[in-house]
């Protein structure tokens, strides 16, 4: 482990040290743990962006069939085995039990820690108004492109804790408990995690299919009926909340062809379910169908207002007005 030196702020030479005087020579150690499955690609970059910063790294593997193992031995990782659990969640807490450090950072392999958040990382544990857990901003990039629309950014996780301060549950994404003072570091481009999330099309597809599978599974242990109208609603729900509410607009073709990816994924969920339930066939009432869709032409109509309202800054009074006369003169026609 390389030796360290740790920054102390001196005050002016007095007999009693005044009470805003801070400083701590017992440096935290700092554990970096990464899950892994047939990340021979993704690894070495990971693990090079938290060399310095690490002083152990963990690397809990799920039977990877290429040179993952080989790699983060290669890099000094400690590496362990978990049977496939088909997603991260489940081996997370597995793979904290296995860290020493006095706090914990958590990685994916497809991540990168840059410089100036490595830095921010080293200088938390040495702070007087410290945290119990951190949430660390994420820059997205799917399809060779930096998402800042689309809900994708901050797209805050805790990642960054003191160890017992969070445990992970067993669901597919989820938030993880935390016990004691949480805060956020900034959401600044440089102190963000770097997340090479989708690089093709078919490893979106690929990916959808492994997650829709353990969440239709999730939606059934739960009690969810199948519903066709959910065949409408969620993905409707999902692509508005990304392209207008999230502004996905503003990614331009990136972000309406993920928020159309994203909402597919949705319909993909249901039809999971009813696939699970035994695809029963359902007749589609005139009067549902009618109202489902009103409500759906209804909700676009909404948001479509909305982002003129915020694109183009026009007064909503005024914009009301011009909706409620175009409406109008369609009645009269």
């Amino acid at each position: 482990m390389c030796t360290r030196w740790t920054k102390v702020i001196l005050a002016p030479l007095r007999m009693t040290q005044p009470s805003w005087f801070v400083y701590n020579l017992n440096v935290a150690r700092i554990s970096v743990v990464i899950n892994t499955l047939n990340e021979e690609k993704n690894l070495p970059r990971a693990l090079n962006s938290v060399k310095k910063l690490a002083d152990e790294i963990i690397v809990v593997d799920m039977e990877s069939t290429d040179k993952t193992c080989e790699i983060a031995k290669k890099f000094g990782a400690k590496v362990f085995l978990h049977k496939p659990t088909g997603y991260v969640e489940p081996a997370r807490n597995f793979a904290i039990s296995k860290a020493t450090g006095d706090w914990i950072l958590v990685l994916d392999a497809d991540e990168e820690v840059p410089l100036a958040l490595s830095r921010e990382l080293r200088e938390i544990p040495l702070r007087r108004d410290l945290a119990d857990f951190y949430r660390l901003p994420r820059k997205n990039i799917v399809f060779d492109k930096w998402l800042q629309h689309s809900r994708w950014w901050p797209d805050y996780n805790v990642r960054f804790f003191k160890k017992g301060a969070v445990v992970w549950l067993d669901t597919i994404h989820s938030v993880p408990h935390t016990e004691g003072e949480g805060a956020d570091v900034p959401p600044e481009e440089e102190l963000a995690i770097i997340h090479y999330n989708y690089n093709s099309v078919s490893d979106y597809l690929t990916r959808m299919l492994r997650y829709t599978e353990v969440q239709a599974k999730d939606l059934a242990k739960k009690g969810y009926k199948f519903s066709w109208i959910d065949l409408i609603q969620k993905p409707m729900g999902e692509f508005l909340s990304r392209f207008f509410a999230g502004e996905g607009y503003k990614d331009g073709v990136h972000g309406l062809v993920l928020a159309l990816l994203q909402a597919f994924s949705e319909m993909i969920v249901v039809v999971r379910v009813w696939e699970a339930q035994g695809f029963k066939n359902v007749g589609l009432g005139k009067t549902e169908l009618d109202q489902t869709f009103a409500k759906a032409e209804y909700e676009l109509d909404y948001w479509m207002q909305q982002s003129r309202v915020r694109r183009y800054s026009l007064p909503q009074k005024f914009l009301r007005k011009l909706t409620l006369r175009d409406r109008r003169v369609s009645g009269s026609r």
